[in-house]
């Protein structure tokens, strides 16, 4: 078994080590070059400060729709497009000047027979005089490439154009590819000896000329021997008339080729086909592409300082929001203040509103509770109280008027503990029942002639009491009458309420109750009259209070828990509506109150 002091022990080395564990720590992020210490700082910050969940969505949301715009631009672009017509319209100039050039060269009379004199002395007898190479040339080529080639160098060289000249019969005569002057250079891109993987940014940059690339072009391909056959609009310029194909390379590049016929005096003597360097029109397009990549650049970098602002406008009020209803759920003793966004205009101010109206709502639930729970205590106390002495003094009663005496208190201090219990149950599950409660369209006249008939037909012994109810005639117009919004069986155990304390108070000859109902605009009220003695004027506001009571004299203590007029109010402010008592005045009257008024507003349907 260990003892305590080697318990003791281990558990000071195991402190000690913590403790070093932390010191090096420590050390260590200080010797952390301030770059680091930076970065870290910052990315601390905003990952739990700026960049919020709902920042990021915000951001992503707008990234994604800019992404989408510029796709679509990039897609539907008809730069490239017009670029090809530009290009080939161009071409198409060129190609008739170049033409023109070349068929002006071609001078051979083909029904003519040219002898030379000289010649003709040098023949023996019987020899014949066979055409020259010179001339059987001009005859079968009726373009001399000799004479034509200076003349496409100095044409093709600037345009960077490549230009193939076609005999009648589709074959090739010239090609400026290799046509050089003296003292240039040729260069020649040889293939690689080994297969060269691309890296990935090569091969991203593949896949986005692949998304944005026609599919539906025809690739293009050199024919072997250099015919011309292969070339619809070389054969299509045989006949008479110029045409335009645009192809692709194997590798996406464009090549817009345009076939010119070579006419004079309206013989077709060949045909020049001008086509563009594989690449040229790309690369404008990937240039002109750049830089609506450039543009994105900007707008992205504009749309997430801009949404970052946005969000921080939502969610930093939201996360103080949140962060003041986790404290207001964690505080014990004290109570967490909300935010006060009231200043702001749109739902964060609304939201910072309600929230706030919530707490104090729920605030002041807590202290009516804990009043409530109070008062509760301090009533129940005094029959129980009561009840303890009388049962503990039961036994030491000498004789029977004692016994039957204490056993009446008993029983009195039962049925008041009964009365009580039963009224602070229905003053606590009100709340609750008015809440699951529908509300539903209620007749007050009707409702208020049903209580005063009730009333009527309960009356105590030994008192005169007159009950009168009167209502305001309404005109036809009016339609809606008395009805109101609400909870019948509640409406009534107001209305008897106010009505029986007004009946414990009227005097036992010529008591009287007058029940008015009126209406006043969007409100119907209620007022509920007696000739009683009327409100003493220091307690006039204390009678809505719980477990209040100021009873007339001659009844009997304990007959009332003093919950009535408080769960008669209850009621009535559930209802959107008000309860006020004040006394009516009459100078003839003795003390100048001739009695108690209860007004009840209740808002009209």
């Amino acid at each position: 078994m260990v003892s305590v002091a080697e318990e003791n022990e281990q558990g000071e080395q195991a402190g000690a080590r913590s403790r070093q564990r932390e010191a090096f720590l420590r050390k260590r992020l200080r010797r952390l070059p301030f770059i680091r210490r930076t970065l870290y700082r910052i990315r601390w910050l905003l990952g739990h400060s700026i960049f919020s969940s709902l920042t990021r969505r915000i951001v992503f949301l707008n990234l994604v729709a800019l992404i989408v715009l510029v796709s679509g631009i990039l897609y539907l672009n008809q730069f490239r497009a017009g670029l090809i017509d530009a290009r080939v319209e161009s071409l198409l100039t060129q190609g008739e000047i170049i033409a023109a050039a070349i068929a002006s060269s071609a001078t051979v009379e083909t029904n003519s027979i040219t002898l030379d004199p000289e010649r003709l002395l040098e023949l023996q007898a019987g020899d014949t005089l066979a055409p020259s190479a010179e001339s059987t040339d001009s005859l079968d080529f009726p373009i001399n490439p000799e004479r034509v080639a200076p003349l496409l160098r100095r044409l093709i060289s600037p345009t960077r154009t490549r230009a193939r000249l076609y005999d009648r019969d589709a074959n090739l005569i010239l090609d400026t590819r290799h046509l050089y002057s003296r003292g240039q250079i040729l260069r020649y891109d040889l293939p690689p000896v080994e297969d060269q993987h691309p890296g990935l940014w090569q091969r991203v940059k593949e896949w986005f000329q692949r998304l944005f690339r026609s599919d539906n072009l025809p690739i293009y391909r050199e024919t072997p021997g250099g015919s011309g056959t292969s070339y619809p609009e070389v054969m299509s310029a045989l006949t008479g008339g110029p045409a335009t194909v645009v192809r692709a390379t194997e590798n996406g590049e464009l090549i817009v080729s345009v076939a010119v016929p070579i006419q004079r005096f309206r013989a077709v003597l060949g045909v020049l086909l001008l086509s563009t360097q594989g690449g040229d029109i790309d690369k404008i397009v990937q240039a002109e592409r750049t830089a609506i990549v450039r543009v994105f650049g900007v707008a992205a970098l504009v749309v997430i300082v801009l949404s970052t602002l946005l969000a921080s406008t939502i969610a930093t009020p939201l996360r103080r929001l949140s962060a003041a209803a986790i404290r207001v759920r964690r505080s014990v003793n004290d109570r967490a203040a909300i935010p006060d966004f009231g200043g702001r205009t749109d739902e964060i101010g609304n939201l910072a509103t309600a929230l706030r109206d919530m707490t104090n709502s729920l605030y002041a639930r807590m202290d009516a509770i804990e009043s409530f729970a109070a008062d509760v205590s301090h009533e129940l106390k005094n029959p129980l109280t009561s009840l303890r002495s009388a049962v503990e003094t039961l036994p030491l009663a000498r004789n029977e008027t004692s016994k039957n005496r204490l056993l009446e208190i008993i029983q009195h201090d039962v049925r008041r503990l009964d009365r009580l219990i039963t009224d602070i149950s229905d003053a606590s599950r009100l709340d609750a029942e008015l809440a699951r409660q529908v509300a539903a369209k209620v007749d007050l006249a009707a409702l208020l002639q049903s209580v005063v008939d009730g009333a009527r037909g309960h009356t105590r012994e030994g008192r005169s009491l007159t009950i009168k109810f009167e209502k305001q005639a309404l005109p036809a117009a009016q339609k809606a009458g008395y009805q109101i919004s609400g909870h019948d069986l509640r409406l009534s155990q107001v209305f008897t309420n106010l009505i029986e304390n007004a009946r414990s108070f009227v005097p036992a000859e010529n008591g009287r109750i007058d029940v008015a109902l009126r209406r006043r605009g969007q409100r119907v009220v209620v007022t509920i009259e007696d000739n009683g003695p009327g409100i003493q004027a220091e307690i006039i506001d204390r009678i809505f209070e719980r477990f209040y009571t100021d009873r007339p004299a001659g009844e009997a203590f304990g007959q009332n828990s003093g919950l009535g007029l408080s769960i008669s109010r209850q009621i009535v402010e559930a209802h959107g509506g008000t309860l006020r008592a004040e006394n009516i005045l009459d100078e003839t009257a003795p003390n100048g109150v001739a009695g108690a008024r209860f007004i009840v507003s209740l808002p009209a349907e």
